[in-house]
């Protein structure tokens, strides 16, 4: 039986922040009890994401994405995805919002509730290291994850999402 949260974090730890949410995975590893992580969340580190994480979803009450991105408000985003047929530009095989997509098309059935933390990036040229922007954000999306790990619900963290929405839109007018 799998754990019922399941957080992936996707990214490239030779090309400067793109090392962004794998480092952020780790630092959460260290911080969540065994009882917590053992028990309500499972980790998963993956360079890309690829068909075959849709078996990685499966059974999941609630699934983080974890991504760094460079066109991404500062000092990070986070956002409900949504199964979506419509081609991506990602920094990686797959976006999340294809692969819920591509869950729902092998299974037959929807996709659990997703969400993404992406965390604004810099750099991330090949060998780069990680900028010293991306590092401080880090520090602020922990503490945004931890929040997040200690309500694991997808009605909460569905509100979270929208209160970050309407303080962007705030931000923006």
């Amino acid at each position: 039986m799998p754990a019922p949260v399941l957080l992936i974090a996707v990214g490239n730890e030779s090309r400067g922040d793109d090392a962004l949410a794998p480092l952020l995975l780790r630092k959460l590893d260290a911080r969540l009890d065994s009882v917590v992580r053992g028990g309500c969340c499972e980790l998963l580190e993956e360079f890309q994401l690829q068909v075959e994480n849709t078996m990685d979803i499966q059974g999941r009450e609630l699934v983080l994405f974890i991504d760094a991105g460079m066109d991404t408000p500062a000092p990070f985003s986070f956002y409900r995805a949504a199964a979506s047929a419509t081609p991506t530009l990602f920094s990686h095989a797959l976006a999340p919002e294809a692969l819920l997509n591509l869950y729902q098309q092998i299974y037959h059935e929807a996709s659990p509730p997703a969400f993404v933390l992406c965390i604004r990036g810099e750099q991330f040229e090949l060998g780069a290291p990680l900028s010293a922007q991306a590092a401080g954000r880090m520090v602020a999306a922990q503490q945004f994850a931890l929040e997040l790990l200690n309500h694991t619900d997808a009605q909460v963290w569905e509100v979270m999402a929208e209160q970050m929405a309407k303080a962007s839109e705030r931000c923006d007018a």
